[in-house]
């Protein structure tokens, strides 16, 4: 996982807590309280950069470079 961090946008919706993860859209989770929401937004987080690292090497095949980029 990347080590620059991301941004949890959070809030309170008719008693449930609700975020995303700004830079990597489908991330969303919904919890009831707010230390459940970020573990599973860490969770979810985790598991979306998997899958998009496993689907980006398949789609590389055998030959590759990995580059780290900084925005």
């Amino acid at each position: 996982m990347s080590t620059t961090g991301y941004t949890a946008i959070i809030t309170r919706d008719d008693g449930w807590w609700i975020g995303w993860i700004e830079e990597i859209p489908g991330v969303n989770c919904q919890e009831e309280t707010r230390e459940k929401l970020l573990k599973s937004l860490t969770e979810a987080l985790s598991e979306a950069i998997e899958m998009n690292r496993s689907d980006a090497l398949s789609a590389a095949g055998d030959s590759y470079e990995e580059i780290a980029i900084t925005p």
